[in-house]
């Protein structure tokens, strides 16, 4: 009995380790540090995107408001010129922009996630990462839904401008995160699926931002992506842990998947080599096919506060 009770413990000990498994009470306090980032247009030089490799962001779409006489000032650019053509006077399209715009994020909870060789896990920087992105989205005034995804299954929230529509995606990436357990299959075409599932309740004019370890990638992920762009803003999270750039030099590796142990043997810097050379080739993969269409890329690790890493990336601006 007393071995029982130590061992429900010890499960309920890890399970509150916000290291290891993401915490709801903590992802709501981060309300208050989703401050120093935007996904607004006009970033400042600094940010990530900008530059002639970033698309800009196209922001809130138009709205076509009226059809009236040309005025002094009013852009060229907005002339309707048949109408100017059939009645022989300048007529100007007035278009307004909209009041709110919607953004999805894409969580990636699957196992794949449920790394982590120091500060936390990759599957945590995840979780920390969109509740981060949709309170700041909620504070500018913009709708926020998200496509939640483990390996059994796929969630969608529709966008909604309320707290109570973001704790209700904060809720699902918290369950998700929590079921999360060494040893389990990973469900490689779960993202492509994911990606589906946001690419079918997308408007025009919306932003998808992606938070996953890009686990699983390939051409078909690419040509999703490629569609989506046409229409719409993406931005990629690119979450991974230090232990996957870099195996640690030491000579005595052992490996684990959480049930069995498998001792490596053989030439240790060659296999540290080859360990590098496939995660470089697996996130060149990833940075090309994304920079062909546009999408910025931003890496976040899981040693550095995400909110610091965001801030930096993004330019550091306060809004």
């Amino acid at each position: 009995m007393l071995g029982f009770l130590s061992k429900k413990r010890k499960i309920a000990t890890v399970t509150n380790d916000h290291r290891i498994y993401a915490q709801l009470a903590t992802l709501i306090k981060l309300q208050f540090q989703a401050k120093g980032f935007s996904f607004l247009p006009g970033q400042p030089v600094n940010s990530i995107l900008t530059g002639r490799h970033s698309s800009k962001l196209r922001g809130r779409g138009l709205n076509f408001e009226e059809l009236r006489h040309y005025r002094a000032g009013d852009d060229i650019r907005t002339m309707d010129w048949k109408v100017t053509n059939r009645t022989k006077k300048p007529h100007v399209r007035v278009f307004t922009e909209e009041r709110e715009r919607n953004v999805v994020l894409l969580v990636d909870q699957r196992v794949s996630m449920f790394f982590g060789s120091e500060e936390k896990m990759k599957s945590v920087a995840a979780a920390e990462a969109a509740a981060l992105i949709a309170w700041r989205v909620l504070a500018s005034g913009d709708r926020v839904g998200a496509v939640v995804i483990n390996d059994q299954s796929i969630v969608h929230i529709p966008p909604e401008r309320s707290k109570s529509n973001v704790i209700k995606i904060l809720s699902k990436i918290v369950e998700f995160n929590q079921q999360l357990k060494v040893g389990r299959s990973s469900h490689n075409k779960r993202l492509q699926e994911a990606i589906d599932t946001a690419a079918r309740t997308l408007s025009h004019d919306a932003l998808l931002i992606l938070i996953s370890d890009g686990s699983g990638w390939n051409q078909q992920t690419t040509d999703r992506i490629r569609r989506i762009s046409q229409h719409n803003d993406i931005i990629s999270l690119k979450i991974f842990d230090p232990a996957e750039e870099q195996l640690p030099d030491i000579d005595h590796l052992v490996v684990s998947d959480g049930k069995l142990q498998v001792e490596v043997t053989g030439n240790p810097a060659k296999l540290r080599e080859n360990f590098q050379q496939q995660y470089d080739n697996n996130l060149g993969l990833i940075r090309t096919e994304l920079k062909k269409y546009g999408v910025p890329l931003i890496p976040i690790d899981t040693i550095r506060p995400v909110q610091e890493q965001l801030i930096k990336a993004l330019g550091g601006i306060r809004r």
